[in-house]
């Protein structure tokens, strides 16, 4: 992928901010793995405490899609570790976003995946199954959809209702 900047998309794009079709989500998450910089269609996922889900989807092949998962801001355990970021890399996703934790920070970061997470903890979530799928998620201060593109890198995160011109 070629270097997306943030800064610059918001700059140069000042009426799909005002019109909401591209915001700009709370710079609320660390930064994981190896890709500083990805982007891709978004698939949602809401879940709490239970990476069942996660696991199932990661599993499938990513086609260069995002993973947003919410986890509802739980603090208490991981629904990412570094075998699903190992996972995700190898069925070719983009990234990984939680609104949750990560654990396996070190074998996260060796993955060419990129991941951002609210931060780690090294208890794993329960396997109950819960959790829906291609729903609307809250954020980071935003509303996400399935479809949407996800646009990261170090100055933060961008979802716009399009794909955006690199």
């Amino acid at each position: 992928m070629a270097a997306f900047a943030t800064a610059e998309a918001v700059d140069n794009n000042a009426e799909l901010i005002a019109s909401g079709d591209l915001r700009c989500l709370q710079p609320m998450f660390q930064i994981y793995g190896q890709r500083r910089c990805f982007s891709g269609p978004i698939l949602t996922l809401k879940v709490f405490e239970d990476n069942v889900l996660v696991r199932s989807l990661l599993e499938s092949k990513g086609e260069g899609r995002v993973l947003v998962i919410d986890g509802g801001g739980s603090m208490r355990c991981a629904l990412v570790g570094g075998n699903l970021g190992q996972l995700a890399q190898n069925n070719g996703w983009g990234g990984i976003v939680v609104n949750g934790c990560v654990r396996d920070v070190d074998e996260i970061n060796g993955c060419d995946i990129g991941v951002r997470a609210l931060g780690s903890n090294p208890l794993k979530s329960s396997k109950k199954g819960h959790g829906e799928k291609h729903v609307p998620v809250h954020i980071g201060g935003t509303l996400i959809k399935d479809g949407e593109w996800l646009y990261a890198d170090s100055d933060g995160i961008l979802i716009s209702k399009t794909e955006l011109s690199v």
